[in-house]
């Protein structure tokens, strides 16, 4: 395993690191480093320790926090089509006529 040595809120630290995952390593110290220089640089909590606890809370509050909900397609949205709805559904039903009507006639000749 690798050792990628990394510093995280001034401190340095060794940490093993899987092969190919120098990268997704070095973003996730970045994200704790922020987050405990942002709880440090508020100034309410000085020890190390309680920062990184609050750290830590904070992250895993994030990773937790459900996804919003995908908005429902525009067919899926309601069961009822509304007028808007139906004012496309009947243009869109003449428009269909239309073109049935002029391809079903014979072509004149050019």
């Amino acid at each position: 395993m690798k050792q990628l040595e990394v510093q995280i809120m001034g401190q340095n630290y060794m940490l093993g690191c899987p092969e190919n995952s120098d990268i997704r390593l070095l973003e996730a110290v970045h994200t704790v480093d922020s987050a405990m220089c942002q709880i440090r640089d508020a100034g309410k909590v000085k020890a190390r320790d309680r920062i990184a606890v609050l750290a830590a809370l904070n992250l895993a509050y994030q990773l937790l926090e459900p996804a919003p909900a995908p908005a429902p397609a525009p067919e899926q949205a309601t069961d009822a089509p509304d007028a808007a709805s139906q004012a496309s559904q009947a243009q869109l039903k003449a428009l269909l006529e239309r073109l049935d009507t002029a391809l079903a006639s014979p072509n004149p000749a050019h």
